[in-house]
């Protein structure tokens, strides 16, 4: 089978190597022949070239056009007819069974392409685009233009849903919520539940020795004697830093903590915040690291923490960390009402729940962190290989692929 695969995000991006690339070399492997549209940032331009030869190693075809920032909105429009121009003219060109669209925007182009190449469409949601945008507060409510916007994706998302051959979302709470909307004309509607996968094999603290951990300890300035908090990934819109920090002093009052970050983003955002609880900035570790070198970095650490805002769109997110964090044994303080990631912590035993972001709540969790440490990181990692082993995400997709074979026009 031929797949056009879409993408809004770049190969180049930490999330299109962990969460788009691995993916499609394993499909690649299966037998099937992909061709990628991605969009690439210029911070990416870097990796352009090993990401290139691993293509190229696994017959996997890639065409890009260069993301466009600027103004908002005229931009993405900009870049949709680029890609679609681009999409129409490898359709002329190659025969392809399928259009696997990556989220909202490239499911524009993918269902024009099914209307008139006659090709199978995957909407492969992710999100609640529209409504994480503007839980997000980036589509401000009061602006007629995002009124506009929240309205035209809400229903484009039904159209999508009601178009497609497949839907693939994140998290069984999306689900239910998806087939609880009237929109739906047809029963059953073909919905595949498929998180944000990790690597398992690769993930994995049998794969780090103890003179490797003491080399990564002197490397960020961390003694054996220290408890080591952490938190991996972008800080952005949705990731309650205050409220990470404010937990952090509670574990200051009865631990030598210091708090690791492993994230792309600039350092003095996340010292500002720092500063602004008057914690002092030497406990502060902030690591910049290839996904390559982050499973190592995660070894030596005792607990992680990530507090998402739990808003109404949240429900349809799956935290690409969660599965990586878990993978590695380790537990987890996150707070409820995100996806289906309290579900999967309580059945791993893996960590707690925070309810509300209150000193006595914070307080109560830190008195849990002896015992908390004593739970089984086998049991934790069991788990993490039964909801996000990367294996199994790839077995899904071709579930899905291959009952769309069955099913051809």
């Amino acid at each position: 089978m031929k797949i056009l695969f879409l993408t809004y995000d770049g190969l180049s991006d930490p999330l299109g190597q962990s969460q788009v690339l691995t993916y499609l070399v394993r499909l690649s492997k299966l037998g099937y022949r992909i061709t990628i549209v991605s969009t690439e940032k210029r911070s990416g331009l870097q990796y352009m070239d090993e990401i290139m030869a691993v293509l190229k190693e696994h017959n996997i075809s890639w065409h890009y056009i260069g993301y466009t920032k600027y103004p908002p909105v005229v931009s993405t429009l900009y870049d949709c007819f680029r890609i679609l121009f681009l999409s129409r003219k490898l359709c002329k060109k190659e025969r392809f069974d399928i259009v696997h669209c990556r989220s909202y925007i490239p499911s524009l182009i993918g269902i024009h392409l099914k209307k008139y190449f006659k090709i199978r469409f995957i909407f492969d949601m992710r999100g609640f685009y529209a409504d994480e945008r503007v839980d997000g507060r980036i589509w401000k409510q009061t602006s007629i233009l995002y009124r506009i916007l929240y309205r035209f994706f809400k229903r484009q998302e039904e159209r999508f849903l009601t178009k497609a051959d497949y839907t693939i979302c994140l998290t069984e709470r999306a689900k239910a919520e998806i087939l609880s909307w009237r929109i739906i004309p047809r029963q059953p509607i073909p919905i595949m539940v498929i998180p944000c996968c990790a690597n398992t094999n690769f993930f994995d603290p049998a794969l780090m020795s103890i003179e490797e951990k003491k080399k990564i300890r002197e490397r960020i300035d961390i003694s054996e004697s220290d408890f080591l908090l952490m938190y991996t990934g972008a800080i952005g819109t949705w990731y309650m830093l205050e409220e990470m920090f404010d937990f952090f002093k509670r574990l200051l009052l009865k631990s030598n903590a210091k708090f690791l970050f492993i994230t792309y983003d600039d350092p003095e955002k996340i010292l500002r915040v720092a500063r602004s609880k008057n914690i002092n900035e030497a406990l502060i570790k902030i690591v910049k690291a290839k996904h390559s070198e982050v499973p190592s970095l995660l070894s030596v650490c005792d607990l992680s923490i990530f507090f998402i805002r739990p808003l109404y769109s949240k429900m349809a997110s799956s935290p690409a960390k969660q599965g990586e964090i878990m993978s590695m044994g380790i537990p987890i303080i996150c707070n409820s009402n995100i996806g289906d990631s309290d579900r999967i912590i309580r059945e791993a035993d893996g960590g707690m729940i925070i309810r509300s972001f209150t000193d006595d709540d914070y307080d109560f969790v830190v008195s849990q962190i002896p015992e908390l440490l004593m739970k089984s990181k086998a049991k934790i990692r069991k788990t993490a290989q039964h909801y996000y082993s990367l294996d199994k995400g790839v077995e899904l997709y071709n579930e899905v692929y291959r009952s769309l074979a069955k099913n051809e026009h």
